[in-house]
């Protein structure tokens, strides 16, 4: 164990650089090598400072392991086929075998998730409405309750005659 000038020695080992790799490669976040380790989050943190071996471990094996996954994804996203041995037996025993080409089509869902992540300006749920005035000025607000009857009345009727017809009414010309 090398001693750390700031306080208690470190329980960093350069052996650790290949676990961590490895753990990685299954998908491990930082708390996982905290976990395994035995040690705090913190403490990955301050060894991925400290040792660039450590942190380009880490680094190389979660960037396989998320290249492999993004892989899947697009396949499943876009649909795939492969190659599969089926078999026959009776009484135990092989009687037979042949090669199919099995086909997965396109999943909505794999494909959603990825345009959302890829695109996310064209494919997000949310999507941002600016609403804005004539000319693009300030909406212009009044208050209705010192509007006539008379005037309230004839706000009321062409609301009504555009919402039938499907038209924009700017109701201050009107």
């Amino acid at each position: 164990m090398e001693k750390n000038p700031n306080g208690r020695p470190t329980k960093y080992d350069p052996n650790y650089n290949n676990q961590a790799y490895k753990l990685c490669l299954l998908g491990a976040t930082d708390k996982d090598l905290a976990n395994f380790f035995d040690v705090e989050e913190p403490t990955i943190n301050n060894w991925k400072k400290e040792y660039p071996d450590f942190f380009q471990s880490l680094r190389d094996g979660k960037q396989v392991a998320d290249a492999v996954i993004a892989t899947k994804l697009f396949h499943r996203a876009k649909g795939y086929e492969h190659v599969e041995t089926i078999t026959a037996s009776f009484q135990g025993k092989i009687t037979d075998s042949m090669e199919v080409t099995k086909h997965y089509p396109p999943d909505t869902t794999a494909a959603i998730f990825w345009l959302k992540n890829r695109k996310p300006e064209m494919w997000r749920d949310k999507q941002e409405v600016e609403l804005s005035g004539a000319n693009g000025g300030p909406i212009m607000v009044q208050d209705v309750a010192s509007l006539s009857d008379e005037d309230l009345t004839a706000m009321i009727e062409i609301m009504e005659r555009a919402q039938i017809s499907g038209e924009v009414v700017d109701v201050e010309k009107s």
